[in-house]
């Protein structure tokens, strides 16, 4: 399965907002076979249980790291889910990520902190034929030298860890749909 960057997609409800970002990348890939059992929900659960082995644990030391510096970890929220909870509705939360649009194609994560705001969004494009995609992609908005500062060694381990989430998404919605 190939996972490639690509332009950010104009399809994103956030492509309306792309010229204020400070960052932004987009990384997409091709779910085959019949994406119509895929709901928008399911995307959204896969993409909290997708990631790698080592980026988990480069998140938990993140964590540990940015707690000192009176950064958001995700703990401090009290309406916290686990993914298996999980039903992608605006509002809801897991651990650092907090639901904040939803169609029927689209989700956008994200959180607001005093150093910068994020946003992911998980599209997935129908199409019609045998072939859907499927594209995450990633906006950071800076509010200070610090949120620079805390993104510059973010930055190269992101562009890793999302390919290898996308790949494990697509992974995770082929088998499930192959089982239904």
């Amino acid at each position: 399965m190939k996972v490639k960057k690509i332009e950010f997609p104009e399809k994103s409800v956030l492509s309306r907002e792309k010229n204020g970002f400070d960052y932004a990348d987009s990384f997409a890939g091709i779910l085959p076979g019949n994406g119509q059992k895929t709901e928008i929900a399911d995307i959204g659960k896969a993409f909290f249980t997708s990631g790698p082995q080592w980026g988990k644990k480069m998140f938990a030391f993140r964590n540990k790291v940015v707690g000192l510096l009176g950064l958001k970890t995700g703990a401090e929220t009290c309406r916290t889910q686990n993914a298996e909870e999980f039903t992608c509705e605006v509002g809801e939360r897991v651990g650092l990520f907090k639901v904040f649009d939803k169609t029927e194609n689209e989700i956008i994560l994200g959180e607001d902190d005093k150093h910068l705001d994020f946003r992911i969004s998980l599209l997935f494009d129908k199409n019609a034929g045998t072939e859907n995609s499927l594209t995450i992609s990633t906006t950071v908005k800076f509010h200070n030298w610090l949120g620079i500062l805390y993104f510059l060694p973010v930055r190269p381990f992101h562009q890793l860890i999302v390919p290898a989430m996308l790949k494990n998404i697509i992974g995770q919605l082929e088998k499930r749909n192959a089982a239904v």
